[in-house]
């Protein structure tokens, strides 16, 4: 089994890819810049603008874009890469969040403290919050949380260590800007919903009338 410190290393790797003029800058995540557009960042991943969902229209447009290295397999440098998937997420064609899961096998063996001293090597001292939680999903009808094991933030971003209770190892990065309005389109658009839910029924009761009226009239 491969040792815990060549996963610290191979993981630390992976963080410092960026140059060393950006350490401890937490504006961006390997090569993704928070604010950056979905064009630019899928082009970053190899990933399409089209693979991007779309969770709510209005009143902004959020979106989210996964990347998975199996999408990739040509690539030899994914067989040593811990990240199993990143999720990034998009406000008005801004990222403002990352969420990074490990993958649990290639994590085998790490504590916490070992994955504590990989990410203060790139972004200094971190915080240890004692009872802390954080959400990281685009829908307040299924959000997500997790506990907090160390973080590392300034006034314009916050980067999170968490360690979910399927033992799997992550990080959550976000623009504490740009998530904050998000958040706050996310409220508005689950409260537009909620409000123009009626309509849409009554809309989709008057296509099956109208869809039934006409089998209705067609001969034989």
């Amino acid at each position: 089994m491969i040792s815990a410190r060549s996963l610290v290393i191979a993981i630390s790797w992976a963080v410092l890819s960026t140059p060393l003029i950006y350490a401890q800058d937490l504006s961006q995540y390997r090569k993704l810049q928070f604010g950056m557009n979905l064009l630019s960042a899928a082009q970053q991943t190899g990933m399409k603008p089209s693979e991007a969902r779309t969770i709510h229209q209005r009143p902004a447009l959020i979106q989210e874009l996964e990347w998975r290295p199996q999408h990739f397999l040509g690539d030899p440098s994914l067989k040593t890469d811990p990240v199993r998937d990143l999720l990034l997420s998009f406000y008005s064609d801004e990222l403002f969040r990352i969420v990074v899961n490990y993958d649990r096998r290639k994590t085998e063996g790490l504590t916490d403290e070992d994955m504590i001293e990989a990410l203060s090597a790139k972004y200094g001292t971190a915080t240890r919050p004692t009872a802390k939680t954080i959400g990281f999903s685009s829908s307040l009808v299924y959000n997500k949380q997790e506990k907090i094991i160390a973080c590392w933030e300034d006034a314009q971003y916050s980067f999170n260590l968490f360690r979910s209770y399927s033992q799997t190892l992550g990080i959550l990065v976000f623009s504490k800007r740009l998530d904050a309005l998000a958040r706050a389109a996310v409220v508005e658009a689950l409260r537009l919903d909620i409000q123009e839910a009626p309509e849409r029924e009554l809309e989709r009761k008057k296509k099956r009338d109208e869809e039934t009226a006409s089998r209705k009239r067609r001969p034989g």
